[in-house]
């Protein structure tokens, strides 16, 4: 059995819910924080089996929030991707 660790965590500014970066896709910074998290922990990108990311606003970004954030951090096809939607709970339903 392989061991199940998180190697890092990091969140994105505030986006469409008028902040700074309103214009920017949630996706993108999902990829932004995704990159933050492997550079911090020095986990080669290949090595991710599964992204589970919060999404408390995901209506109108298309499908699979996390997935698409996932590959634009460059993480292969190959990794499971989770949207959580829990609102404001979201960020910490993700790492239970």
């Amino acid at each position: 059995m392989s061991d199940i660790v998180i190697a890092a965590a990091k969140r994105t500014a505030i986006g469409s819910f008028l902040g700074q970066f309103t214009g920017v896709p949630t996706p993108t910074l999902g990829a932004t924080a995704i990159s933050a998290a492997l550079a911090q922990s020095g986990v080669p990108a290949a090595d991710v089996s599964e992204v589970i990311m919060g999404c408390v606003l995901p209506g109108n970004l298309g499908q699979a929030p996390a997935r698409q954030a996932a590959l634009a951090a460059g993480l292969p096809v190959s990794t499971g991707c989770t949207t959580i939607n829990k609102v404001c709970g979201s960020g910490m339903k993700a790492i239970m």
